[in-house]
């Protein structure tokens, strides 16, 4: 019995200590909790009570080199609903749906959705937004945001690119400067009570948004139109698939304009720029958006033809392999083991020097020059003026060139690659290998983005681009822009001459792939003034209808956006004598034609050269006459011939 108490006590005991040891260990957890802990906990408590709603940051505008707004910001807001606060749901869903044009049954299913915040729709437009805000509704937030703008709407869309609906970008520009342009979106912070609805009069923490860097771009508005202008019209002339254009600036590499035509609207870009016969799957449409939206200057690779006899000529000339005195025979073909490879012109060009061999653009001249060159020296030359590389261009996108291993090359393939068949390269990557060729030697990265800087104009970052010097001797690239401007001026590439202003260039004519199919792309790469380069243009017309030759229709695209671009660039005719005879261009003192007869007037305008006049006469003698005797006038002037 005595056992049985002793051991009742022990339990007892037993069981004390350990209410005890566990009475401290709570008051050890509790005052650790609220001494140590007491910060963190109180702000998870406080951020149980608050919630979040975004301040978008307006992003940054990209411009031209002009600084004319490409792309721009309009506002417009975001609608939101807040569940837990919404008195009058019906009332709610009936004025969201008639303001925003949506459903009832699409508006019901967010408006009932028990969440802490539910976007009902994005990029309102600010009007209606505010017509919302003064129903006053409890629970519906409007808060503000923007829509990407484009006030040109199609104009260089390619390049520019667009912005998704949470106005990031998906192509061109706008996503590869997108880490500048973008911004860091802030926040309004408010408190609410347990039931998630916002505390009146509590205080609103407000962190303000960081607006994106603005981009000053290479781009020329003027420049564009100019080169879009032409673009149409030999598309529309030619029922071509498309036509591309690429103006640069030779020295920097800098891109004044860049067509895809036909181009689409930036600001509906989800709405095909052509009519599709018959229905298309969601997957078919993605892929035909995908493909409108695609730079062909940068992304699509074709062979190159003629234009690319300039590489050939200068690695020739960098070898020492030929002189211009140099005399070759073309019959119209050259045997490379067992081909017959054929000139353009069937009958052959006879004897011709090596300057004839380029102004006739002789495809035998080409191959022998490529036999004495050998395929060392020829993939030396692709690799110095860049063509084994992508141009670097800081635009997404960029196809790399299509180029035989070198130890595949045999006699054929190095014949057809002289006269530029057998591989391919893109557009801009001719145009950075004839730059190195036309500016002195120098390999330079095309590009588009010239500066970023904040949106008080502060921070200016100046972009910088590789270059590499002495890819070619400085004598054998003056030599070049001699040859080229002779293509222009006699031969092959006549038909983009101007007379006052020096244009170099070469013409191609380019079959697709595969060979016979009847397809061709015709080009004709050009540049100006000829003895300094500023600008340099490709104009690619892909499968023209009727005539496909380059010197035939894509040497006056050229000639066309040059006869607008360089007067516009301040580069001034400078004509020859022979060009001022040929042309009736110069200025001349008007003589007096009073007491004249209207007869004798007729043939002294004429003899004199000059366009027409203004004169009144009484019966048939002149009594008036426009320009006053004395008077300056060009030769040519437009005045219209008036009789009274």
């Amino acid at each position: 019995m005595e056992k049985s108490k002793t051991y009742n006590r022990r339990s007892i005991l037993i069981v004390v200590i350990i209410i005890m040891a566990l009475v401290v260990g709570l008051m050890s957890r509790l005052s650790y909790l609220m001494i140590f802990k007491s910060e963190y906990y109180g702000e998870k408590a406080t951020r149980l009570h608050e919630r979040e709603r975004p301040i978008k940051a307006e992003r940054g505008v990209i411009y031209d080199c002009n600084g004319i707004e490409l792309a721009g910001n309009k506002p417009v807001c975001t609608i939101s609903v807040i569940h837990s606060q919404i008195t009058n749901s019906d009332k709610v869903i009936q004025v969201l749906s008639k303001e925003l044009g949506l459903s009832e049954e699409k508006v019901r299913k967010r408006v009932q959705k028990n969440s802490s915040i539910e976007r009902i729709k994005t990029n309102v437009d600010k009007t209606i937004a505010d017509k919302i805000r003064e129903y006053d509704l409890d629970g519906v937030m409007v808060d503000e945001d923007y829509k990407r703008y484009y006030p040109f709407e199609s104009l260089a869309s390619k390049v520019l690119g667009f912005t998704g609906s949470d106005n990031q970008g998906i192509v061109g520009l706008e996503v590869a400067y997108d880490k500048y342009l973008q911004g860091t979106d802030g926040n309004i912070l408010t408190l609410t009570n347990a039931r998630g609805v916002e505390i009146d009069g509590a205080a609103e923490d407000r962190v303000e948004p960081i607006a994106g860097k603005d981009l000053i771009t290479s781009l020329d508005v003027n420049i564009q139109k100019y080169a879009e202008q032409v673009a149409s019209k030999v598309y529309e002339q030619k029922k071509a698939k498309s036509v591309k254009i690429i103006v640069m600036n030779p020295q920097n590499g800098e891109l004044m304009a860049m067509v895809n035509y036909p181009e689409f609207n930036l600001n509906d870009p989800y709405t095909l720029n052509y009519q599709v016969d018959g229905l298309v799957t969601e997957k078919q449409k993605t892929d035909l958006l995908n493909e409108m939206w695609r730079n062909a200057c940068i992304s699509d690779t074709y062979e190159p033809g003629s234009a690319f006899k300039i590489v050939t000529a200068t690695a020739a000339l960098e070898e020492n392999v030929v002189k211009l005195t140099d005399k070759f025979y073309c019959p119209g073909y050259k045997k490379v083991e067992d081909r017959m490879i054929r000139c353009h012109k069937k009958g052959g060009h006879g004897s011709e020097t090596f300057v004839d061999g380029i102004k006739n653009s002789c495809n035998p001249v080409f191959m022998t020059l490529g036999e004495r060159l050998g395929i060392d020296n020829m993939y030396k030359y692709f690799k110095q003026l860049g063509l084994f590389n992508r141009s670097g261009v800081d635009l997404p996108g960029e196809a790399n060139s299509i180029m035989h291993k070198k130890e595949n090359v045999k006699a054929v393939e190095l014949a057809t690659m002289s006269f530029g068949q057998g591989f391919q390269i893109t557009p801009l990557q001719l145009l950075t290998s004839v730059s190195a060729v036309i500016n002195g030697g120098t390999r330079i990265t095309p590009h588009v983005g010239v500066s970023v800087k904040k949106k008080d104009g502060t921070g200016t970052e100046e972009l910088k681009y590789k270059t590499t010097d002495n890819v070619i001797r400085k004598d054998t690239s003056q030599t070049m822009k001699e040859l080229l401007e002779a293509v222009v001026a006699t031969g092959t590439g006549k038909r983009a001459y101007l007379p006052g202003l020096r244009i170099g260039g070469k013409t191609a004519t380019s079959e697709k792939l595969p060979r016979g199919n009847g397809k061709y792309i015709a080009s004709f790469v050009g540049f100006a003034p000829a003895n300094n380069p500023k600008v340099l243009a490709i104009a690619m017309i892909d499968e023209p209808q009727g005539l496909y030759y380059g010197g035939v229709i894509a040497a006056p695209v050229v000639s066309e956006l040059f006869d607008n671009v360089l007067p516009y660039l301040g580069i001034e005719h400078d004509y020859t004598e022979d060009e001022k005879k040929e042309n009736n261009i110069g200025t001349i003192k008007v003589p007096n034609f009073i007491g004249l007869k209207k007869e004798e007037v007729d043939k002294l305008v004429k003899s004199l050269g000059i366009e027409s006049i203004y004169y009144a006469t009484e019966g048939d003698v002149v009594t008036e006459q426009y320009p006053l005797e004395g008077d300056v006038v060009d030769k040519n002037s437009d005045l219209i011939l008036y009789l009274e």
